[in-house]
């Protein structure tokens, strides 16, 4: 099985995740994955997000889902992913949000 890049950023190291203004997620204990930071979905504000119907295939991390992200009335499609099951190589990112599309991830 390949090896994959995956690192837990410290309690000193927070991060936040930001849209249009407002701040879509915020944690200490975020996982990063081939430099993509997933954030856990407890620190998610889930009143920015919508279900998305698209779904992709990792080869190792499994099935991933999508949100679209939704602040002040406007619209980003599919800006946010999680795996609802992830393969065992990628079970870190179980529980776990990430975001691309424009959604600015900053220290705090």
């Amino acid at each position: 099985m390949p090896l994959y890049l995956t690192e837990t950023i410290g309690r000193a190291d927070m991060a936040k995740a930001i849209w249009n203004g407002q701040t879509i997620a915020e944690s200490d204990k975020v996982e990063t994955v081939e430099g993509n930071v997933y954030f856990p979905e407890e620190t998610v504000n889930r009143a920015f997000l919508r279900p998305s119907s698209t779904s992709s295939n990792c080869p190792w991390k499994g099935m991933a889902r999508y949100y679209t992200v939704l602040v002040d009335g406007q619209e980003n499609p599919d800006a946010a992913w999680y795996y609802p099951n992830p393969k065992p190589a990628a079970k870190t990112v179980r529980h776990h949000v990430a975001f691309w599309r424009g959604v600015e991830i900053v220290p705090s």
